[in-house]
Formats: structure tokens, C-alpha cells, sequence
């Protein structure tokens, strides 16, 4: 068994062993092995001038790593904290976004962006932000969420070897979280890329989620299953492009659905889940698509994280709701 810190170290030493173009680079990735430790022993395997500490300078990082993907090479860039993306925000939407299609595909941009992102680690301001969709919201990315071992592994290992850019979300607050690994590119285990995965199976309510939420969306529903009601979890797992067809055929099972994200729910990705899952399952919904999400206020200090992060309680209200509309 691995942690997902782990697994995502041992996705990225498979992606420099296996090609020579990959490269990490990012703050003190190297030498310190990354604030959580993401990046631990790469550079004392690879060099300093495959896993390499640059400046404090995001906006210069991703700068950098578009030179490179336009040169043939495979950066994977890390950004220590989500709040800390910001000044590369014009680098990622501006130009690595759109380098594909302003080239007509002469260009591609095979860059990775892991961001390590939401709260649940009491940490301060600016280190706690859910920002997934202003780069769901942009076209020309590709936006995944690891919220397990094997795909903070087997995503990351897709990711690397995209020739489309991709924006690599990791829940900071499940680096420690232990699972098993496949060893093996041909499990079927492996999900592809964009495709959701459903966790656990259930009959009456779909859980929709992604990251963080997942474990607590597993919780919700062994909670609920002593209260005889059998909930299905789905972890999106890609932002962008959605896996409409995994989510579109669970909902129209069990005809009752909940999206469950730490992003603020207004202007969160669940809306657009929800707008889906309205235009396709209309006829097969029993009740509204519900969502619990953060609240529409500023992350708050960590003494007060645990009241703004959906908790089970919130969750199992959710689905009482839904359950008895």
C-alpha cells in the first residue's frame, strides 16, 4: 500500500524514467523534496537539471514550461499551494491553453500543473483555495482530480504522457491516505484519462464528487446504509472534459442525485453537473439535483475550516431532501 504523496512520487519517477524529456521543476522541488514531500529523492536520482528548483515566480515557472513543451520537452510543473496559481493565471489561460488551436495542432503543449488544493490541514490564508473552476472554465485545458492512490498514480502517469496540457488537482488533506496501486498499465483497474470511476454501488441516491469530498461522500453513505437507505458514490475524477455518460447512467438508475464539492457551491463546477444531469435525465429525476459545496465567503481561518468544508451532516441532509421531496 501507498499514500497518495507516494503514489504521485512513484508516478513521476516512472514518467522521467520512461522518457527523457519529462521534467519536474518547481519551488524547491528538489533539494527539500517538495513542501509534502511530493517530489523526495527525484532530484538526488535524476539532477538538478531534470528535477529542478527555480525561483519563487510562478507566472515564470509555467513561462518557462511552455518554452520547453514547444521545444519537445514534457514539463511537469508544481505549484506549492492552490492559492499560489494566481500569478501564473494569465500564463495557463492566455497562452498554454489556447497554444494547440492557435497553431491549428502544429504546436502541442504537453505540460502538467500539479496544485496541491482545498483545506482540511489548518493552514492559513491563501493555502486552502478549491479553484477548479476557473480551468474547468477554460477551453483548451484538461483539469483532473486525484483523490486516491492508484489515480493519484495512474492519472498522473496519463497526464505526463498528454499531449494536451493538464491541470492536476491533488487533495492536500488525503496526501497520508493509504491504497493499493496496480502495478500494471493494463489492469482494468487503470480508467482512462477522462473517464469518472464509480466508487461504491447503490440504488437510491447518486453522490456526485470529486477530491477531498470523496472520502466524505464514502462516509455519508455507510451512514445512510444504516438508516436503509443505499447510496452510490461517483468520483468524477476529469473536471474537463466530464464523463457525462458514467453520471448521466448512475442518476437515471437511481433517479435522485447529489454534488458534493469544498469549492463555493455558487459558480462551482456542481452547477454545470447539475445543468447536465437536468438536460439528460430529466425524465428519470424523482427530485431536483441538490448541491453542497463551501460557502460563498472567503476561506476562513483554520480554527473555523471545519464549519465551512461540507461534513457529513450536511451531506446526509442533502440526500434526506432528496430523498423525501
Amino acid at each position: 500500500m501507498f499514500t497518495l504523496s507516494e503514489a504521485i512520487n512513484r508516478g513521476l519517477r516512472a514518467g522521467l524514467e520512461t522518457d527523457p524529456k519529462v521534467m519536474v521543476m518547481g519551488e524547491d522541488v528538489g533539494r527539500l523534496g517538495g513542501v509534502f514531500r511530493v517530489t523526495d529523492g527525484l532530484q538526488k536520482d535524476f539532477g538538478a537539471d531534470r528535477v529542478v528548483d527555480t525561483p519563487l515566480a510562478e507566472a515564470g515557472i509555467v513561462g518557462t514550461a511552455i518554452g520547453l513543451a514547444m521545444r519537445g520537452y514534457r514539463p511537469v510543473c508544481e505549484i506549492q499551494f492552490d492559492g499560489f496559481v494566481y500569478p501564473a493565471f494569465n500564463q495557463i489561460t492566455s497562452q498554454l491553453a489556447k497554444l494547440r488551436a492557435r497553431s491549428r495542432g502544429r504546436v502541442t503543449a504537453p505540460v502538467v500543473i500539479r496544485v496541491p488544493f482545498s483545506g482540511g490541514i489548518g493552514a492559513v490564508e491563501h493555502h486552502s483555495e478549491s479553484n477548479e473552476a476557473y480551468f474547468t472554465h477554460t477551453a483548451g485545458l484538461r483539469v483532473v482530480s486525484a483523490a486516491t492512490p492508484q489515480d493519484g498514480h495512474w492519472l498522473l502517469r496519463q497526464a505526463i504522457a498528454c499531449d494536451d496540457p493538464v491541470i492536476f488537482f491533488e487533495p492536500k488533506c488525503r496526501y497520508w491516505s493509504k491504497g493499493d496501486v496496480t502495478e500494471s498499465p493494463d489492469d482494468p483497474l487503470v480508467l482512462p484519462l477522462d473517464a469518472a470511476r464509480t466508487v461504491r454501488r447503490g440504488d437510491d441516491v447518486t453522490l456526485l464528487t470529486w477530491g477531498s469530498m470523496v472520502e466524505t461522500c464514502l462516509r455519508a453513505a455507510t451512514a445512510a446504509q444504516a438508516e436503509g437507505h443505499s447510496l452510490e458514490v461517483v468520483d468524477l475524477r476529469s473536471l474537463s472534459p466530464i464523463d457525462t455518460d458514467t453520471l448521466v447512467a448512475s442518476v437515471r438508475r437511481t433517479g435522485r442525485a447529489v454534488v458534493v464539492h469544498e469549492a463555493p457551491t455558487f459558480g462551482g463546477l456542481g452547477g454545470e453537473v447539475a445543468a447536465a444531469l437536468g438536460e439528460h435525465c430529466f425524465t428519470s429525476l424523482e427530485a431536483p439535483v441538490m448541491r453542497v459545496g463551501g460557502f460563498n465567503v472567503p476561506y476562513p481561518a483554520a480554527h473555523l475550516e471545519e464549519h465551512y468544508r461540507p461534513d457529513l451532516d450536511r451531506v446526509l441532509d442533502a440526500v434526506d431532501r432528496v430523498l423525501h421531496y
